[in-house]
């Protein structure tokens, strides 16, 4: 779209409150988006017949100097915008009422009306049975559908799980951030976006450069990753946590919910079970699971697209690893190391090699299991 254009959508888009529903109902009374910023108060308060902040002329004066500022980071960094008039603005998000008008990105913009689009999500404090959830659910999700994209926040725990998983499977992934396209949080997970972004997926966010971080942003976010996808799937999560509020979005859009349940003694599976049990989400173990509640496997394009073998391949300098740990569970890599008089440094990048596999399964403190 031309500049002038999108300065004036995008100044538009960052009206204090202004919604999905606010501004069909605005642009159905004034002619254009341009024309809210220009018509002084006194006409536009008797257009609109509102008093209100909205129509304050350095209020909206201040909007466009900012929507000037940000054209200028978006055209010196390539970034992406879609506007909720426009035909790439993603259809599923059409349907969340609290959707944002405005999406900045980078990456495949195809990804964002994929034939199938699934949320996972969970808890920042992540163990390794939801770790391998994410990595088996996601490698079968690559066996047996296809034109699927998975979406999360790039957040610690299940969120980068799910994302990595997608990235070892050749599965498109979107990570959907609370914050501008001027940085990354968390930094350590800045290589990561990098590979989404190299490997066919996208960084979407509505938050513009010049906005503040804050808690409030990763709530508000939570509303696109629900909104963007068919299903979410809430893979681990205490009782109350950004993932439940997730699901609990995703719920309210009509979308189908799923959790992964686990004992009742753990405090990172309180969520997923207290969510099945209310009927807010179905129950999943395994990828067919989803397939049916979805009805995917209805459908000719969900035939098996590539051969897996059940188990992966180990070089025979892995074997022994794997043969120790099938026999001592629960190892730390110094013990492992001193076990088979392995270098250390060698060790720790076969055990690196391992989990990428999904041979092994990688603790706090340096302890590792055998995945099978």
């Amino acid at each position: 779209m031309a500049e002038v254009e999108l300065k004036y959508k995008i100044a538009f888009a960052s009206v204090r409150g202004m919604g999905y529903d606010l501004a069909n109902k605005i642009l159905d009374i004034i002619p254009s988006e341009e024309s809210f910023f220009e018509m002084t108060e006194k006409d536009l308060a008797a257009t609109l017949q509102v008093k209100n902040r909205i129509i304050d002329k350095d209020y909206r004066l201040k909007l466009i100097s900012n929507a000037e500022k940000e054209i200028d980071f978006i055209e010196k960094n390539d970034i992406g915008v879609t506007y909720f008039t426009d035909d790439e603005y993603p259809t599923r998000l059409r349907d969340a009422q609290d959707a944002p008008l405005l999406l900045y990105h980078k990456g495949d913009i195809g990804c964002l009306n994929a034939g199938k689009m699934i949320s996972v999500v969970g808890t920042r404090h992540a163990t390794p049975y939801g770790v391998h959830f994410c990595d088996t659910l996601i490698s079968d999700i690559a066996d047996m559908l296809v034109d699927t994209v998975i979406v999360s926040g790039l957040a610690y725990g299940i969120d980068i799980a799910a994302h990595r998983a997608a990235l070892a499977n050749g599965v498109p992934t979107i990570a959907v951030l609370a914050h501008g396209l001027n940085t990354i949080y968390p930094c350590q997970h800045r290589n990561d976006a990098i590979k989404i972004l190299n490997e066919g997926g996208m960084l979407v966010t509505d938050y513009p450069s010049h906005a503040v971080m804050s808690r409030a942003n990763f709530l508000a976010r939570n509303r696109i990753i629900a909104g963007l996808s068919d299903c979410t799937i809430v893979v681990e999560s205490a009782e109350k946590g950004g993932a439940i509020v997730t699901a609990g979005l995703a719920s309210g859009y009509n979308r189908d919910v799923f959790a992964v349940p686990g004992k009742i003694s753990d405090i990172y599976s309180a969520g997923c079970n207290n969510l099945i049990i209310r009927n807010i989400a179905s129950m999943i173990t395994k990828c067919e699971d989803l397939m049916k509640y979805m009805r995917w496997d209805m459908f000719g394009s969900e035939t098996v697209v590539r051969q897996k073998s059940l188990f992966p391949e180990i070089t025979a300098e892995e074997q022994p690893v794997i043969d120790f740990l099938r026999s001592h569970s629960d190892s730390h890599i110094n013990t492992i190391g001193s076990a088979l008089g392995i270098p250390m440094s060698q060790l720790m990048s076969m055990l690196l090699d391992l989990e990428f596999k999904g041979a092994i399964l990688v603790a706090p403190g340096n302890r590792y299991s055998i995945a099978y």
